[in-house]
């Protein structure tokens, strides 16, 4: 090795020998030595990491066809055959910078100074690579496509980047790198106003993950930043929501941990789609059934079999006790809209769109002014938001259309053409 550097210090002095047999000065010779190293170096170096570079992404091509796994793939898409060979160019000229600036101590420490400075830029670049390739690759694997790997890979380049600083004004500087934490530490306050949001949604990617409360993938909606639709990525300092009108909505990340948002997820991963409306009944058209109403009612097969056994139990609860029927309100009567509510429930229940296995029930709420409010409450088996229209709207087009067999009123707020025709002719 020795021999070898000798002879390569031979070779740079070639020109220097050249130029004092040609009566040049012996400082215009070194100089002009000097440019003639520097240029031949650039030359050789330039040669020299253009055929590495040729090789080794040609070897890892072939390498990671001939592999099952991916990894190598995403090594080759990320850049990290080319990074690597700078390594080889980079040594040679560590090795040569000595012998070429032996006459010019000063640039030989200015010169091995930028070598170091590419050295950590240069490793901070083959981490990055090799992060983002474990990314992509992690991508590819069922347990990890909702996961928010951009937020960690962001994290921990923040933290290499920070080592590569410290060491960069250490080697520059050739200070203690305890002074430039000093520094730092003094500086804190203007450090952590300008990194606010880094800081912020460094806190909120690591619970958002610890917590599972949002994966790429899940519809989520955000009212504050009218956000809802789809998680399409979550980094760092934000989180983009493709919305279901094909828009784009960024929200900050910590904005997840401090403000309230829904997650559809539950949903998703359940049996059904809560479907949950009312049909608001008007209160003067409810009423007591006649013995002839339920008659006429028993029509409809659906209840058929409850006004059966219904009006038997009540026959016998007013006999028993000499209810006067000559009016209907004694004693014990069935309702249009009671009626009307039970072929609610059996109707849902035998629809083939309806989860039978979740919560199905047909209730009245408070009185409004809009009428009597008949709860529909039940879920569909198909989640899809399409079809969970599709299924939703027949049902009520249904229960609309048969309302009026039960002899009701759906309330509907008069229009100008109604007041008109209530108003008195001129």
């Amino acid at each position: 090795m020795q021999l070898q550097l000798e002879s390569v210090f031979e070779w740079s002095r070639k020109f220097y020998n050249f130029a004092i047999e040609q009566g040049v000065s012996e400082g215009l010779a070194k100089h002009l030595n000097l440019w003639v190293n520097i240029l031949v170096l650039c030359f050789v170096i330039f040669l020299i990491d253009r055929l590495l570079k040729l090789i080794i992404i040609k070897s890892f091509d072939v390498f990671s066809v001939k592999t099952k796994t991916t990894f190598d793939d995403f090594l080759v898409q990320s850049n990290f055959p080319k990074y690597i060979a700078h390594i080889i160019p980079l040594i040679l000229i560590i090795k040569l910078i000595p012998i070429i600036f032996t006459d010019f101590q000063g640039w030989k420490v200015f010169f091995l100074k930028l070598t170091d400075l590419y050295i950590a830029v240069l490793t901070v670049w083959l981490i990055r690579s090799l992060l983002r390739s474990m990314k992509n690759y992690l991508l590819t694997k069922e347990a990890y496509k909702d996961k928010p790997l951009d937020s960690f890979l962001q994290v921990f380049m923040i933290f290499t980047w920070i080592i590569a600083g410290i060491y960069i004004f250490t080697m520059l500087t050739d200070k203690d790198p305890m002074a430039f934490i000093t520094a730092l530490g003094a500086a804190s306050a203007v450090i952590l106003l300008i990194f606010k949001d880094s800081i912020l949604g460094f806190v909120a990617s690591i619970q958002v993950a610890a917590n599972d409360m949002v994966r790429i993938g899940d519809w989520i909606t955000v009212e504050k930043y009218g956000a809802d639709g789809d998680v399409m990525e979550i980094n760092l300092a934000t989180v983009k929501v493709s919305n279901f009108d094909k828009t784009i909505t960024t929200i900050p990340t910590y904005a997840l941990i401090s403000d309230s948002f829904k997650n559809w997820r539950g949903m998703q991963e359940s049996g059904g789609r809560r479907i949950k409306r009312s049909i608001y009944i008007a209160v003067n058209s409810i009423k007591y059934l006649s013995e002839q109403n339920v008659e006429n009612l028993k029509r409809i097969q659906l209840v058929a079999a409850y006004l059966d056994h219904r009006q038997k139990d009540i026959s016998k609860y007013n006999t028993d006790n000499q209810a006067d029927k000559s009016l209907l309100i004694n004693g014990r009567n069935q309702t249009n809209l009671g009626v009307f509510r039970k072929y609610a429930d059996s109707y849902i229940k035998n629809h083939p769109a309806v989860n039978k296995d979740m919560s199905i029930m047909v209730r009245h709420l408070a009185p409004t002014p809009q009428g009597i409010p008949l709860e529909i409450y039940m879920f569909s088996s198909d989640r899809r938001w399409a079809n969970y229209e599709h299924i939703m709207a027949d049902i009520f087009e249904h229960l609309l259309a048969a309302v009026k067999y039960f002899d009701l009123e759906v309330y509907e707020a008069p229009s100008g053409k109604d007041l008109k025709r209530l108003s008195p002719e001129k």
